[in-house]
């Protein structure tokens, strides 16, 4: 039964006429005003992860919850219709629990604050917001546990629930939750941060109103829905293959591991087109991990990565939002590692979430090989470092680094940069003001992106000298297998990672671990994967191979890969003629349309302990009442 929402004025809105410059207008207010939320968050709150890295997504819906302007789709229809309770003026919902929201928020650290509008006693808008917490209890500091095999391991859940009640802040319930996390002053800030930019949409969506009346606000709204579904439509005719012949195109990519020694696993998707409706079924993955790494998709999220992925490949300039959701439809079968069974553990959600866009990239081109990307997003690293210092005080950081971006059509992958586009690094001294530590090096990692005619990003080398006693946690993946290239690209560098204790000893550490103690005057050295390389590698111009050198991005072997030869600072025209000649001779005519770097799970895990040193993780047991992938 869908909540009910208590209004003092029952007069319906009325769709109008919408003049193009009134609607550019409202439109640009929109926009403006999902920035002013994101500018009033990052310089109110106080943790590393939404105040420096932006962590944290905001949204401007209509009064039927359907996303207007943002980044994440609309989870709003789905609160509104699985709430059972009441809607009113003043009231604010918090809550985290992935299970409760069909996966809006799809692990217990992001805080999803929900704010409806009222205007003149009716429900005009909504505007919600979530961010990544730094902790919120559980078994492990950070509270995104590896090993975690329910969710009850991960910290305190929050179901829906009115943290202010008709304009009231429930305190008792805001002091639980606060009593229940180790960086409850973070919390603190970081939630009335999240509230006061959503004030401020509220603030200004009631400006819009006075300024042009209720009836041309929400049909302006409805108007920017349309225009975008029409714009998707047309898109969706271009792009995607019809399956009345039973044409579909199809995808599939691993997660290296769980965590606790299992892997890989699989998730494949296909795609057709049955009328106007673009069909994405996701049937043959693997079902659901034991372990953390299962990520609950929330289809109107994933509708919203494909919208996003298209909408800016054909025409960035159309405006995002939620109207083109009833041309998609999403299949995720129940108890897969993409929609898991509660109490499924989902702390370790990341992995699986980046190679969602890897695996979009291999699946939406292949209509158009001119149009693919290659493999980069790939996964979002996480580093946690944590204990007392020698005052007493705890402290805690959580950080997100960023791997090699894919090279595209369009150009080279950029090195060391996060696909979110708000998304940025936490500046160095930041880290040194704040946490016991030091950046030893902070550099691109050279020829870790693949070579291709436009090269993949280089990943990012950090040394982190740890200066206080305590324990870190470490969140990645590519460590087996790597991020791919397309159209004769070559695959990028795989992560790596390695402890330098303060007697020289070394020892490589997993991609997945919690509660690595470590000394003062310990370095870890934290190296992110590279982005799959587009194209040819023989097509590059030898001058750009050269400045590449130059930068530091490409050495003068690796120039190799690209069949050029540096000599004396400069290109040795005679020599690449003939190592290019060499190389295409020796490959043959027909280049992969995708390079994984290895042709079969056995090959890659045969290998795994000659090339990283670890050994090759065991295939994975699911549930008996999970059915395995055909």
């Amino acid at each position: 039964m869908p909540a009910t929402i208590v209004q003092s004025n029952d007069t319906p809105f009325s769709r109008v006429d919408v003049d193009p410059i009134t609607l550019d207008i409202v439109e640009n207010a929109l926009r403006n005003a999902r920035a002013e939320m994101d500018a009033v968050l990052f310089r109110t709150a106080m943790s590393p992860g939404i105040r420096e890295q932006h962590d944290a997504f905001p949204m401007i819906a209509n009064q039927e919850g359907k996303m207007v302007v943002g980044q994440f789709g609309s989870f709003l229809y789905g609160f509104i219709q699985g709430y059972e309770g009441t809607i009113e003026d003043g009231d604010v919902f918090l809550t985290n629990d992935p299970y409760s929201v069909g996966g809006a928020v799809s692990h217990l650290n992001d805080w999803l604050i929900m704010m409806p509008i009222f205007h003149d006693g009716r429900l005009v808008s909504w505007a919600a917001m979530f961010g990544h917490m730094t902790d919120v209890g559980g078994k492990v500091p950070g509270s995104l546990p590896t090993d975690a095999k329910m969710i009850y391991e991960e910290g305190t859940i929050v179901p829906p629930t009115k943290i202010y009640r008709k304009g009231a802040l429930q305190h008792e319930i805001l002091n639980i939750l606060l009593a229940n996390c180790r960086m409850p002053e973070w919390n603190k800030s970081d939630f009335f941060a999240i509230i006061a930019g959503c004030r401020l949409a509220e603030r200004r969506v009631r400006e819009n109103i006075a300024r042009f009346g209720a009836d041309t606000y929400i049909s302006a709204m409805w108007d920017m829905l349309d225009r975008n579904k029409l714009a998707m439509g047309a898109i969706i005719q271009m792009i995607v293959p019809d399956g009345a012949d039973g044409t579909k195109a199809t995808f599939h990519d691993w997660i290296d591991d769980d965590g606790m020694g299992n892997g890989p696993y699989k998730i494949a998707c296909s795609l057709h087109r049955e009328g106007d409706v673009a069909i994405f079924d996701f049937s043959d993955s693997d079902p659901q991990s034991l372990s953390s790494i299962n990520f609950l998709l929330n289809e109107e999220m994933f509708k919203m990565f494909f919208g996003a992925f298209t909408i800016n490949l054909v025409d960035p300039q159309i405006l995002f939002n939620d109207g083109f959701y009833d041309l998609v439809e999403v299949r995720i079968p129940e108890g897969c590692i993409l929609k898991p069974k509660k109490p499924a553990a989902l702390s370790c959600r990341t992995h699986m979430l980046g190679r969602i866009f890897d695996l979009m990239g291999g699946l939406l081109g292949q209509g158009a090989p001119d149009a693919l990307n290659a493999a980069g997003f790939s996964d979002s690293p996480h580093f946690m470092y944590s204990g007392f210092g020698r005052d007493g005080e705890w402290y805690q950081l959580f950080q997100i680094g960023f791997g090699g971006v894919p090279g595209r059509p369009a150009g080279d992958g950029p090195d060391g940069h996060s696909m979110w586009p708000a998304f940025t690094n936490v500046p160095n001294e930041f880290l040194e003001a704040y946490f016991p530590l030091r950046i030893r090096t902070y550099a691109t990692i050279p020829d870790s992106g693949g070579a291709g005619k436009h090269r993949g990003g280089n990943g990012i080398t950090i040394a982190y000298e740890l200066l206080e006693k305590g324990e870190i946690s470490i969140h990645d993946d590519r460590w087996l297998t790597y991020p791919w290239g397309v159209n004769g690209g070559q695959p990028g560098m795989r992560s790596t990672k390695r402890l330098v204790r303060k007697d020289g000893t070394e020892e490589n550490i997993p991609s997945k671990c919690d509660r690595i103690a470590v000394e003062p005057g310990d370095v870890l050295h934290f190296n992110t994967w590279g982005g799959g390389g587009w194209g040819d590698p023989l097509e590059r111009d030898p001058e750009t191979v050269l400045l590449d050198v130059k930068r530091g991005l490409v050495t003068v072997n690796g120039a190799r890969r690209y069949g050029v030869m540096i000599r004396d600072g400069r290109v040795d025209v005679s020599a690449t003629d003939e190592l290019r000649k060499e190389i295409a001779r020796d490959r043959g005519p027909d280049l992969p349309l995708f390079d994984r770097g290895f042709d079969s799970l056995d090959e890659i895990k045969a290998r795994a302990k000659r090339e990283t040193g670890f050994e090759p993780p065991a295939d994975p047991v699911f549930h008996r009442f999970m059915r395995a992938a055909e």
